[in-house]
């Protein structure tokens, strides 16, 4: 009955990505049967420590993440787990053989996040890296099922793709970060004085990035790609309306792609698709 409790697990994986994040669910739901449930794994498995470190302010955080950063190495060493979430990482973990490095590079920007709230450019890169970029590595290890070469060729591009998904993430949520968390990820930046030069150069990184980013796209599988090339989509739209707006306005909305919107970049990612011109 293994199967079942394995079963099980992985809903809850489908569950959590399903209810934090519908974009990322309906790209998952593009790629192909056999790569949706891993991938839903590992979103659950990074929701829960970021919900730790973001969400349980009334709770011992640190606690709490060094226990579950125990339970994911125990999970995975012993190969089973009571925590849904963590079985069925560990599912994923052993089955793609993703590495352990990667794993620890996540947690050590979770702890990051327990203490640091103004970042150099050193720190600012090691937590890109660690929050972001290992989790498109993870991703990218479900990808290629194992094909260790053409990983390491598409290496730089899976980093650069989670890098600049975690940047729009830090400029869509600055209100939430700095007036309530007390985190700025940017260096050398002060949010309250926040100017057009220095807006115009974080998105002319991130910039980089997406162009970086897509040409990796361009030579997954198959079975990936189109999945992959509308969560680009979906960010490279989002990083366009931010880029629209002026400074005063991030800090006290959060910018949204409307259901509409989402559906319109769905509609003509399948047209380039279907036409090849991706």
């Amino acid at each position: 009955m293994m199967h079942l409790f394995h079963e099980v697990s992985q809903h809850c994986s489908r569950i959590t990505t399903e209810r934090y994040s519908t974009s990322f669910s309906s790209a998952i739901r593009l790629l192909h049967t056999d790569l949706r449930q891993p991938i839903y794994n590992i979103y659950g498995f990074v929701r829960f420590a970021d919900e730790i470190v973001d969400t349980f302010h009334e709770h011992d955080k640190k606690k709490l993440l060094t226990a579950f950063k125990k339970e994911t190495y125990d999970a995975i060493n012993e190969q089973i787990s009571l925590n849904p979430i963590l079985q069925s990482f560990q599912l994923t973990v052993n089955q793609y053989k993703i590495d352990p490095a990667l794993i620890e590079a996540f947690f050590n920007s979770m702890e990051m996040d327990l203490e640091k709230q103004v970042y150099n450019s050193a720190g600012y890169q090691e937590y890109i890296y660690g929050s972001a970029e290992v989790v498109g590595l993870m991703c990218l290890y479900v990808f290629l099922e194992g094909d260790t070469e053409v990983y390491k060729k598409l290496k730089p591009y899976a980093q650069s793709l989670g890098a600049a998904f975690q940047k729009v993430n830090f400029l869509r949520d600055v209100k939430a970060d700095y007036t309530q968390l007390d985190r700025t990820y940017f260096p050398g930046l002060d949010f309250s004085s926040f100017s057009d030069r220095q807006k115009q150069e974080i998105e002319a990184d991130i910039q980089k990035d997406f162009e970086h980013a897509y040409q990796g796209i361009i030579r997954l599988p198959v079975k990936a790609r189109f999945g992959v090339y509308v969560a680009y989509k979906y960010y490279l739209s989002l990083f366009r309306r931010i880029k629209q707006l002026q400074p005063a306005r991030i800090m006290h909305e959060r910018v949204r792609i409307p259901n509409y919107g989402k559906l319109m970049i769905l509609l003509r990612a399948g047209v380039r698709n279907q036409l090849n011109l991706m």
